[in-house]
């Protein structure tokens, strides 16, 4: 049996995958119906006018290949959204399109990432983040999201973490798994460390049109030269199109190709028929995502105000995202535990917040991208059983 190249034991995974198969199988043993709160994917369905432009592009025989940056007026319509949005202008050459942004991370975080350099990401944070900073050999520097900051990366902890070696900070706000996000000062500050320290700065916005009661700002509103900030973001949330798998960057123009060129050696290009109704998505009637985000909201709302009845859990109101991020830490339960337990004996598929870096220990996330009735549920078998299992 030929041996795998030793740096695939570097490459890491997304437990939110794992848990759900599990789930599914315990759910089919048992013969008893798990509450899935797991996984970080909308449970509305993609809106009709996007499924049938979507059609209509493949009737239209935009079934090939189309450029690695992506077709021409897609790109056109991303810049527009994102200026109509951030009051940012890009110029379509510096859109890339890929299947779904973790094409981008992944190529910018290999591009950038070696033996001997350093790349600061969130801690807890999205897991593909270390995961493709250790498989590309540079050394991954965890910056801490703290509690008592609302779990905002602050800059002045951020200031002690930067060296020589220093080559790229990734954000994510608002951010898996927290639901935190960054001020205006937060990234105003970012921006001139960047400078000052000359560094790229790598900000995941897939979740910037899910916000509650405030307005999202975005580090690329200060890099007036569109020099060091590269922005991924993608349809997959805001219009409930995890499956579809099409995503984007925002790109300075000197990076920009080299970003296409490891498409070129990876994917070729992201589907044609699924480019064409990301026209229409963005450029067209955004009721049913403002309806989404609306109910989200009110699933925020009911799941925080229920999770501080449980006995032994805190948990702060997050300003973004589709996730809680409960404190455990009295109930006396390692977060692994907990979950694994909540797994097997309640029903209630959940996240270790291990999963999401060692400053996880301590917290669970929970998506609520699930109804009110199954939140519900979830809460009525915490309420009655933490009491109980509680390690005084």
């Amino acid at each position: 049996m030929i041996k795998l190249a030793k740096r695939m034991t570097l490459l890491g995974t997304e437990s939110a995958f794992e848990i759900l198969l599990r789930a599914q199988k315990l759910e089919k043993e048992k013969g008893v119906e798990y509450i899935h709160l797991q996984i970080g994917e909308p449970d509305f369905d993609t809106p009709k006018y996007i499924r049938e432009s979507a059609v209509r592009a493949m009737e239209n025989k935009f079934t090939h290949y189309s450029s690695s940056y992506g077709i021409e007026e897609a790109r056109e319509a991303i810049a527009e959204h994102y200026f109509k949005k951030q009051g940012v202008r890009y110029h379509p050459d510096q859109v890339v399109i890929s299947p779904g942004s973790k094409l981008i991370m992944f190529s910018l975080i290999m591009m950038i990432g070696e033996p001997g350099r350093e790349i600061i990401y969130p801690d807890p944070g999205y897991p593909i983040y270390k995961s493709v900073i250790d498989f590309s050999g540079a050394t991954g520097v965890a910056i801490p999201l703290r509690e008592k900051n609302e779990f905002r990366l602050d800059i002045n902890e951020l200031k002690k973490l930067i060296t020589k070696r220093t080559k790229m900070v990734i954000i994510n706000s608002p951010q898996n798994p927290t639901g935190s996000v960054l001020t205006r000062d937060d990234v105003r500050e970012l921006y001139r460390l960047a400078c000052e320290k000359d560094f790229l700065v790598m900000a995941d916005e897939v979740y910037s049109r899910i916000i509650y009661g405030q307005k999202f700002s975005s580090i690329s509103e200060f890099d007036e030269k569109q020099e060091r900030v590269i922005i991924t973001d993608g349809l997959s949330k805001i219009y409930a199109m995890c499956g579809w798998r099409l995503g984007w960057g925002l790109i300075p123009k000197w990076l920009a190709p080299q970003i296409a060129r490891m498409q070129t050696n990876i994917t070729s290009c992201a589907t044609a028929f699924i480019q064409k109704a990301t026209i229409d998505a963005l450029l067209g009637d955004q009721s049913e995502a403002q309806k989404m985000v609306a109910e989200f909201q009110r699933r925020r709302d009911f799941f925080v105000a229920g999770l501080n009845q449980v006995e032994g859990v805190s948990c702060q109101v997050p300003h973004g995202a589709f996730y809680v991020w409960p404190n455990i830490k009295k109930t006396g339960w390692n977060s692994r535990d907990l979950a694994e337990y909540m797994l097997t004996e309640m029903g209630i598929a959940g996240l270790s917040g291990t999963a999401f870096g060692k400053k996880g220990q301590g917290y669970l996330r929970f998506s609520y991208a699930n109804s009110i009735d199954k939140i519900g549920e979830a809460l009525k078998r915490m309420k009655e059983t933490f009491p109980k299992i509680i390690k005084r």
